[in-house]
């Protein structure tokens, strides 16, 4: 078990269950191995890295994690990271500057006085770096590749020459994408094209370091020396931007554990059946080398081969015959959208991401780079490249039918190119992106001598919402059903608007988790890990898991949405505009080999974008949608089936429309009833206390608390929530505040007391009404500060105690303190006052208060949230004119991006480090029934927006300045909702959606509140405790326990039992050190000072 649990110190607490140690292969050779191919892990005695300080503290941490994980193998490893680590990197580093890094390693190697330079082996890992490449054009990619991989020959030949005895890892490392750190060419607002040329890059990168080791033969000339390179480059974890908050210390030591746990595993040897790294998020298996394959990976031991090429993306004919006879427009220019024959449209556009760009349309296998390459021509539903005969695409089928067609894309280049015309696609756009696109394609149309904009019928089509969900899970908010759908009804609306004589194909969403086909099969070779980047929400979920479920839920919530969009006849008001909804891509039937294997050759070589043997398919089956009734069109694309064109009837010569396909909307989904109350419904059945009552806060239910209160200032004291004027602005409605309002039931009023009064019905403590008379223990006070929470918390302890319902020794009492908008309001008045570190020590006096003198009590600490967003907060009244910023003067009257609100954010957030870094400590620790638990669900704040640029002000009272009853009630939702969270994983930002269904409830494996106590992996039990030597233990501990904060009680375990254990400790040393003596026997004058030169991350 030793090794186990040194394991899990080295991965932290984060993880409920470590798998893996103790290993098997954990002793070192019985001789110094004398070749590269027969080295173990425990064999090595010198860690070092090149090329570590360009990336930043993640890959830091990564490569401290594995040293650690490697100390565990061999004691006396020498692991001088921290050097490497702290050395300053440029904001642009020149190549050579690895070079210059092996050298100085070279130098350190030669000079150390701890390393036998000619006996110990070494383990060198080298960087490569993505972050840094600067390619404003894509054909700077090749050179600049060509610098690095230059450049990584150069260390590795230097290295070569002057070292013995090394293995070298090469590693390809993606960190996080970072306009800032980017060149200027490169900077751009659209994310998604960025990434999609990051992860090309990588790719690119990672292939040509493969074919440099192939070509140097892996430097393998001496027994003594090889170079490998990891099979998959490191991918940085989701950053801020991407998950719109930043990553928690727990969340991001998690990330670094994983990544370290890939580096380990690719640097052992192979196995077969190899099992995976990453069971669930509570679960990380560590692999052991194997009996049979115990040595670090190199191509002697492990020989891997060059890849083999993929069949060719052949397209042996991507044209199509024209079978339609009957040609002709309609006799006379048509003034209705609904009798809209093939032959009158004039004009043809699209928006859209990557798919209507046309990225990689025509690649040839394993040319990843030319995936960046927007080929407009030859896309679906706007190329017009050559004819019908050689390319089908939407455009040159209509050209049959009216060879004046104007709108259409040729060539390649991006959107703001001439040759891209009407095609105003971005690629890696998003739905948010979609408004811009239809302005610009306005624009253009307006201002094209080519286009008659009043009177050329013009047909649009318009395909969006898949990287929507390729990062659903990375925000969920963000990429929400209704922010989706705003924003597609924003554009539609625009074009209705603006656009005369038009009809837009509205292309439902592709159903994108078909192609997570493509790389479960490893024979197809697809480069899945690069897929990872561009769509990890698709891609990274294990089958069957509820992440899968989500995607397909959210794909699917798109394409309703969409639909009922278009059947609420928002968009045929009159008869020269009409939108169509064109089902074909709801369902995906994967296109199959003849050995029922996915057949690649309909995508590019990236098998994530389509080829123009699927962009053949995909046109084919617009044109069919289009000519199909409504009630009746194809919601299915079979890749699979070789299809012809459609052809207009006689009966049928129009375009189909609702009006012409004699269908009825569904119509507008009925108006739902207005919202009387704020209130929640309730759906959790285990509501029993706990038998018999806890003795420790950290087994604590929710039918346990007898007793609630809160501290604060106007957002406690419920100031303005129920405001129907500005005189009723001043009343304080303490009975609907979020922590501590008790009026009504949760059914109409949600708050944290009403829904613990489903746990236990004679609850006390909690304010009703307005003002005082009922204000119970809610003693909150308008306009306080961090300053005033001592004397509340001592008004409260004198409250407590002289209330007769309470049992002040007995009861269970919870706490909730929420402080710190005043004090950030009034900063720059009383910046001396109101320092961080002033607002820290009150609340430190505060906690210290409640430790010393209350029992049994458990403290909500809800962190301050970003108090910025108010600027935001609008609305043409008098009372958000005046009183907004005479509440709030240093955050109100500031501009935008001034120095004087920079200043302000940083505060702020100084105020939430101070407060994290109060509460992580141990100060409050030392009594078994007091916790304090820090509550993050505001520390990434934001507002709800109901148009562009426009906050939802109903979170506000009409002063725009204090929230009302809607946000208590969504605030209240929130804290219940962290309370149930293990301290960790907590969610650090609102979710303030309406929905009477967001109650979370205790689950049977976790029905107590969370402390940081029972968040931790909870120990193996190894007997059963009593009743009666429960309460022994328990009167035991409370008796013990100290008034001073962070003390820690005597041991309760006899003193018998350290020293057996410790006797035992020494035995289980002595017989290890004898197992490895003949290894270290020639090292023992200076493994003490090894050690001292290791410095450890954790």
């Amino acid at each position: 078990m030793l090794p186990r649990l040194v394991l899990i110190t080295v991965l932290g607490l984060t993880w409920t269950k470590v798998t893996g140690l103790p290993c098997t292969q954990m002793f070192p050779s019985q001789l110094p191995p004398s070749n590269v191919n027969v080295v173990k892990p425990s064999d090595v005695a010198v860690l070092s890295s090149i090329g570590l300080q360009f990336h930043g503290p993640e890959l830091t941490a990564v490569v401290s994690r594995l040293g650690e994980l490697m100390t565990q193998f061999n004691p006396a490893l020498i692991s001088p990271l921290s050097d490497e680590a702290n050395r300053p990197a440029p904001r642009f580093v020149q190549h050579s500057a690895l070079v210059e890094q092996a050298k100085e390693l070279s130098l350190s190697l030669q000079n150390s006085q701890v390393i036998d330079l000619d006996k110990d082996w070494k383990l060198v890992l080298l960087f490569a770096q993505v972050d840094q490449l600067c390619a404003c054009e894509q054909q700077q990619f090749q050179p600049i590749i060509k610098d690095v991989v230059e450049e990584v020959d150069d260390a590795l030949q230097l290295l070569h020459s002057e070292l013995k005895r090394v293995i070298v890892s090469v590693a390809l490392w993606v960190g996080e994408y970072d306009n800032d750190k980017m060149c200027r060419c490169a900077e751009t607002d659209n994310e998604g094209e960025a990434r999609l040329q990051r992860a090309m890059l990588s790719h690119a990168l990672q292939e040509s370091l493969d074919e440099l080791m192939r070509r140097r033969r892996w430097y393998g000339e001496r027994d003594d020396f090889t170079v490998v390179v990891q099979d998959t480059p490191f991918i940085a974890g989701p950053s801020t931007v991407s998950i719109g908050e930043p990553l928690s210390v727990p969340r991001a030591a998690q990330q670094a554990d994983k990544l370290m746990l890939q580096m380990w595993t690719n640097l052992l040897q192979p196995m077969s059946g190899q099992h995976d790294t990453e069971d669930n998020q509570n679960i990380i298996a560590l692999l052991c080398p194997a009996e049979d394959r115990p040595f670090l990976r190199t191509q002697g031991n492990s020989p891997s081969y060059p890849q083999i090429d993929v069949s060719p993306l052949v397209h042996p004919f991507t044209g199509t015959e024209m079978p339609c006879e009957d040609l002709r427009p309609s006799p006379s220019t048509p003034t209705s959208v609904h009798e809209l024959r093939p032959g009158d449209i004039k004009v043809v556009a699209a928006v859209g991401d990557s798919l209507t760009a046309g990225n990689g349309i025509a690649t040839v296998p394993n040319h990843i780079l030319d995936v960046m390459t927007q080929y407009r021509g030859l896309s679906w539903s706007i190329g017009g490249d050559e004819n019908l005969t050689t390319v089908t695409t939407l455009p040159n089928i209509l050209k049959h039918f009216n060879y004046n067609l104007t709108g259409y894309s040729v060539g390649k280049g991006q959107q703001e190119t001439p040759q891209a015309f009407l095609n105003q696609a971005v690629a890696g756009a998003k739905s948010s992106g979609i408004p811009s696109q239809v302005r610009a394609l306005v624009a253009r149309m307006k201002n094209d001598s080519r286009i008659n904009f009043e009177s050329d019928w013009k047909l649009i089509t318009f395909l969006i919402g898949g990287n929507d969900v390729c990062d659903y899970c990375t925000n969920s908010q963000l990429h929400s059903k209704d922010n989706f759908i705003r924003h597609v009804r924003d554009s539609l609306d625009y074009l209705h608007k603006e656009v005369p004589r038009a009809l837009v194909n509205l292309v439902e969403p592709l159903h994108l988790t078909s192609l997570r086909e493509m790389h479960i099969d490893t024979s197809l070779k697809c480069p899945t890990w690069l897929v990872k980047i561009l769509c990890p929400c698709v891609i990274l979920p294990k089958p069957d898991s509820k992440a899968l479920q989500m995607v397909e839920d959210i794909n699917e919530s798109y394409q309703r949405s969409m639909h009922s969009l278009v059947e609420s006849s928002r968009y045929d008001t009159h008869s020269n505009f009409t939108v169509v909804i064109q089902p074909f891509l709801r369902d995906i039937v994967v296109p199959r080999l003849p050995d029922g294997r996915a057949d690649r050759s309909f995508f590019s070589a990236d098998c994530f974008h389509l080829s123009q043997k699927a962009h053949t398919l995909m046109a084919r089956s617009l044109w069919k949608n289009m000519l199909e009734p409504l009630g009746n069109k194809t919601t299915m694309e079979d890749f699979s089936a070789d299809t012809g064109l459609e052809c207009p009837t006689k009966a049928s010569p129009y375009i189909r429309t609702y009006k012409n396909s004699n269908y009825m909307y569904a119509g507008p989904l009925p108006t739902p009833e207005p919202i009387t109350n704020w209130g929640n419904n309730f759906s959790c059945e285990d509501i029993a206390p706990s038998d018999p009552q806890p003795t420790s806060v950290h087994k604590l239910r929710p039918a346990d608390i007898k007793v609630v209160a809160a501290l604060g200032d106007s957002a406690t004291a419920g100031t303005g929530a129920k405001a129907k004027n500005l005189f009723d602005l001043s009343k304080n409605y303490k009975g609907v505040s979020w922590s501590i309002g008790g009026d009504n039931t949760l059914e109409t009023v949600t708050t944290l007391p009403n829904i613990l009064k489903k746990f236990n019905p004679s609850l006390k403590g909690f304010s009703k009404g307005q003002g005082s008379i009922q204000q119970a223990f809610n003693l909150a006070s308008p306009g306080a500060k961090a300053s005033d929470i001592p004397n509340q918390v001592q008004a409260l302890i004198k409250a407590m105690r002289e209330n007769k319902e309470v049992n002040f020794e007995m009861d269970w009492k919870i706490v909730t303190i929420f402080i710190g908008g005043n004090d950030l309001c009034n900063y720059c008045i009383e910046q001396n006052n109101l320092l961080p570190k002033n607002y820290s020590q009150n609340i430190m006096l505060s906690l210290d208060m409640f430790y010393k003198e209350v029992p049994r009590l458990l403290v909500n600490l809800v962190e301050i949230w970003q108090i910025d967003m108010l600027k935001s907060v609008e609305r043409n009244t008098l009372g958000c004119s005046l009183l907004q910023r005479n509440h709030c003067p240093c955050v109100i009257n500031p501009a935008e991006n001034s120095p004087e609100l920079q200043e302000i954010k940083r505060i702020n957030r100084e105020y939430q480090a101070e407060i994290q870094h109060l509460i992580s400590g141990n100060r409050y620790d030392g009594k078994e029934d007091f916790a304090v638990v820090l509550q993050p669900f505001l520390h990434n704040s934001f507002i709800p927006y109901v148009g562009e640029g426009e906050v939802d002000s109903t979170f506000f009272s009409l002063d725009c300045f204090h929230i009302s009853e809607r946000a208590h009630a969504e605030m209240a939702i929130a804290l219940w909702n962290n309370m149930l969270e293990p301290v960790g994983q907590k969610q650090t930002y609102n979710n303030f959606t309406y929905d009477r269904s967001k109650i979370h409830c205790p689950s049977k494996a976790s029905p107590f509140i969370f402390t940081k106590i029972n968040s931790l992996p909870s120990p193996p039990a190894t007997s059963t405790t009593t009743a009666a030597s429960t309460s022994t233990t328990t009167a035991s501990s409370h008796s013990c326990a100290t008034d001073i904060p962070g003390s820690q009680c005597p041991p309760s375990m006899p003193e018998w039992v350290p020293v057996v254990v410790g006797i035992g400790g020494l035995l289980i040393g002595v017989v290890v050190a004898w197992l490895i003596l003949s290894r270290c026997q020639r090292r023992k004058s200076k493994v003490e000072k090894a050690v001292e030169l290791k410095g450890t991350f954790f």
